[in-house]
């Protein structure tokens, strides 16, 4: 199970790193590559190979679409709050907090309106 657990660790440490490298190269294609739901995917393949259960997969991928949502408003804050001025670590954590609210609210929300969270 080690060998698992490290194996699905070093995958996806090496998508990570590909999407880092690629950015230096080219920003645009690192985003569209980042953009990809590849650590979703992999998620899915991870969580199929583990328990073999559609229902459950079925549910995971139902919910990763629901929590994207609040996650997008980052990628527009954190572009506009650069270019104005502000220093990275600033942007980055604004766009973390607003991300982390909406996060919250989705998690009040989904309840009142049966989404699979």
């Amino acid at each position: 199970m080690t060998g698992y657990l490290a194996l699905k660790a070093i995958i996806s440490g090496i998508l990570i790193a590909a999407i880092s490298e690629i950015a230096r190269r080219s920003p645009g294609f690192a985003a569209l590559v980042a953009s990809l739901p590849l650590v979703s995917i992999l998620g899915m393949i991870w969580l199929w190979r583990d328990t073999g259960d559609t229902a459950r997969l079925a549910t995971h991928a139902e919910a990763t679409f629901w929590y994207v949502l609040p996650s997008l408003p980052m990628f527009l804050l954190v572009p506009w709050l650069l270019r104005s001025g502000t220093g990275f670590w600033p942007s980055l954590g604004a766009g973390c907090a607003v991300t982390i609210l909406l996060y919250l609210l989705m998690l009040w929300l989904g309840p009142r309106f049966n989404l699979p969270l």
